[in-house]
């Protein structure tokens, strides 16, 4: 799975090019115009390379990994930009993983589950929710905060990814204790339990985030959830190898998905050349190295 993480200042170059093209705006180096909408303009960058990425490295992957933040920053311009973004990815027949790791109190909880998943209905009718395939859950505020949402993902077809040892150094310092019963197990064991009602032929719909940079817990995680399909990222910039995820895998051949951002959209700076070869070689290989 293809993560995409936009940068607005680590653009592919034929991004931002696409819209000076389009629009007779140049860019900040070359005189930016005084009243240019900065947000939209970059918005549309944005759009020209995730289209671009998308395009490149679809053939090697099941699903994009849209992290909400990165367009969230650009306000309204951005939000619309994510939903371009995930039409372009159905387009090249890619499931879409919102990963925005949202858990809140319910109420709260429902509308991000509107926002995320089928959309909701107010006084001029139904409005519709990004529709999303799959996000990212944060179980801190405990089971019904997760509810909701594992709800809206059931009823429109989707799924959900709860956080249960997540990829970042300091995931030790709360994750990994205390050391007789260690946070990481318990938040497995509601993972298993909010999954059980929706588990068909050996897999449910409730998935969990297990970091690849931790490869040694991966089998006490899945001991812990046998039916979970585990979301991998970690793999390339953070350390992460995919060779060593074996112990993620079970016997259903959907049980794992390993993601990588920066080791793909930014492969041209390794490898150089057109960004887009780039990407598409380094999709290719993480996808030789996870199933050979």
């Amino acid at each position: 799975m293809v993560g995409v993480d936009p940068d607005p200042a680590k653009l592919w170059p034929q991004a931002a090019a696409r819209v000076t093209a389009a629009t007779g705006t140049r860019g900040a180096t070359g005189g930016a115009t005084a009243h240019a909408d900065t947000r939209a303009l970059t918005a549309e960058a944005l759009v020209a390379h995730c289209g671009a990425l998308l395009e490149a490295v679809a053939d090697q992957c099941v699903a994009a990994k849209l992290q909400l933040a990165c367009f969230e920053r650009l306000g309204a311009a951005g939000w619309d930009a994510l939903e371009r973004v995930a039409a372009l990815a159905r387009q090249a027949g890619l499931l879409v993983i919102a990963d925005g790791k949202r858990g809140d109190v319910p109420t709260t909880a429902q509308a991000y589950a509107e926002a995320l998943f089928g959309g909701g209905s107010g006084p001029f009718g139904a409005y519709p929710g990004l529709g999303a395939d799959a996000a990212t859950l944060n179980p801190l505020l405990g089971r019904d905060a997760l509810e909701p949402l594992v709800a809206a993902a059931a009823a429109s077809g989707g799924g959900c990814f709860v956080l249960v040892r997540t990829s970042n150094p300091g995931a030790a310092e709360l994750q990994d204790q205390p050391a007789t019963e260690p946070l990481r197990l318990r938040l497995a064991r509601l993972v298993r339990e909010l999954g059980e009602p929706h588990t068909q032929d050996g897999l449910s719909l409730v998935g969990a985030v297990c970091g690849a940079t931790r490869p040694d817990l991966l089998g006490e995680l899945r001991k812990a959830m046998p039916a979970t399909p585990f979301l991998l990222p970690g793999v390339g910039a953070q350390g992460g190898s995919a060779q060593a995820l074996r112990a993620a895998l079970s016997e259903h051949p959907a049980s794992a998905i390993v993601t990588a951002s920066r080791t793909i959209a930014d492969a041209w700076r390794v490898l150089g050349g057109d960004p887009a070869t780039a990407a598409a070689r380094a999709a290719a290989q993480l996808r030789s190295e996870t199933w050979p």
